[in-house]
């Protein structure tokens, strides 16, 4: 088993450069099979989810050539088959096969994906969507069948911004016949980036990063060269924890503008933030006073990035408050930072944290994602060691973690036990 061993203390002072977006990435490189020629993304980042990915792509037939940061798609050989339940448990995001497979062959066979422990992500709006398309859909022992005789345009409202239905809908329309309509669909950047993937590879999408997005069908999908966006999720957790023990800490590879409903808060505590055109300059501010913070969808303040953002709040003076609306299973990470020393109270989807308090260094367990991430920071805010187990958690979205952080002081390494 690997732990997550931290000395906590030292400051942080360098440059971080932000990888690919991990939110990005896994929906760009499902949709690369809806192309008939080869598909090359860039700025992909190394870590476990973009590796299932790719396993789930060799299981069905593609050629995979990776190189760095770049992974090149040949989807000329692949076979529509079903993808088993191993590959598709391995994460969330093995979902978006489903509106891929479905807009190219008209059917797939999958099982309910898995992922972080978070809460209810139901599917289905990705469902009703695929009905609203013409779809048919069965559903035994968690696994779904969706077929359809042809796929034509419709006009599909979401209850909820969704995210992952919006990108499933695309997926399903882009080669569907005449023209479909998401309305109230999620404006996140993540959505303009594999809107643009498509387009460049002949789609006609226009709306992406607005609340209605048009898609016209098109018979043929070709050759393209694509970029994935920076990491929005961990920019901002970099700058967080340039606010907790940063000295002239630098974030680069970035897009200050995706995270503005962070740094606005930042600011609004203390923290002494220097924000170019595509770098954040950040240091511990002198005295951090309390905030409040609700989570909603993009440009909304991102629930990825309230857990991450907690331990920072215990060293605030006073009150803060954290409002959970998008996840009901969100605050895991809470007990283990009132182990360390931290006053959190949750009530109601609300945390309430009382501070400043002085962190010690324990024994601790990522219960997802972004409670992993959470952690490190608390750990590193902390005298003394901390050790965090399911580091497999924090490794399937931040790439190269231990180097980027020992590379600015931190004191950090991944051990086997």
């Amino acid at each position: 088993m690997k732990i997550l061993e931290i000395t906590g203390g030292s400051k942080l002072t360098g440059t971080i450069r932000v990888s690919g977006a991990k939110n990005s990435a896994v929906a760009l490189i499902p949709a690369a099979i809806l192309s008939d020629e080869e598909v090359t993304i860039c700025n992909v980042p190394d870590i476990t989810d973009t590796e299932v990915l790719c396993e789930i792509l060799t299981f069905l037939g593609a050629k995979i050539k990776r190189a760095s940061e770049t992974i090149v798609i040949d989807p000329t050989q692949l076979e529509n088959r079903e993808i088993p339940e191993n590959l598709a448990k391995k994460l969330r995001a093995s979902y978006y096969f489903m509106g891929a497979l479905l807009g190219k062959y008209k059917k797939v066979v999958m099982t309910l994906p898995g992922g972080c422990s978070i809460g209810a992500r139901p599917i289905n709006l990705h469902l009703k969507g695929f009905e609203a398309l013409g779809a048919k859909i069965v559903e035994k022992d968690n696994c779904y069948t969706i077929t359809a005789d042809q796929l034509k345009g419709a006009n599909i409202y979401l209850d909820f911004a969704s995210v992952g239905a919006t990108i499933n809908i695309m997926l399903a329309a882009v080669r569907a016949d005449g023209v479909t309509v998401i309305d109230n669909a999620a404006k996140e950047p993540e959505i303009v980036n594999v809107a643009t993937l498509l387009n460049n590879m002949g789609a006609k999408i226009s709306g992406a990063g607005t609340s209605r997005i048009e898609i016209e069908g098109v018979e043929y999908l070709g050759k393209c060269f694509h970029e994935v966006i920076p990491d929005r999720i961990e920019a901002g957790t970099y700058v967080i924890l340039g606010a907790a023990c940063g000295e002239n800490l630098k974030i680069d590879n970035i897009i200050p503008e995706h995270i503005e409903a962070l740094t606005s808060k930042l600011e609004e505590m203390g923290a002494f933030l220097d924000i170019g055109s595509d770098y954040i300059l950040v240091s511990r501010g002198e005295k951090y006073k309390g905030i409040h913070v609700k989570t909603q969808t993009y440009p909304g303040f991102a629930t990825d990035l309230q857990q991450p953002l907690t331990p920072l709040l215990t060293q605030c003076e006073g009150k803060s408050k954290i409002e959970e609306t998008i996840y009901e299973n969100r605050f895991m990470h809470i007990p283990y930072l009132n182990q360390m020393g931290a006053d959190i109270r949750v009530k109601n989807q609300t945390a309430t944290i009382i501070g400043p308090s002085k962190l010690k260094g324990c024994d601790v367990v990522a219960t997802d994602l972004r409670a992993g991430a959470s952690l490190v920071i608390a750990g590193l805010i902390a005298t003394g060691v901390t050790r965090i187990t399911n580091v497999e958690h924090i490794l399937r979205g931040y790439e190269n973690i231990v180097e980027k952080l020992n590379n600015v002081g931190a004191k950090v390494e991944i051990r086997e036990i």
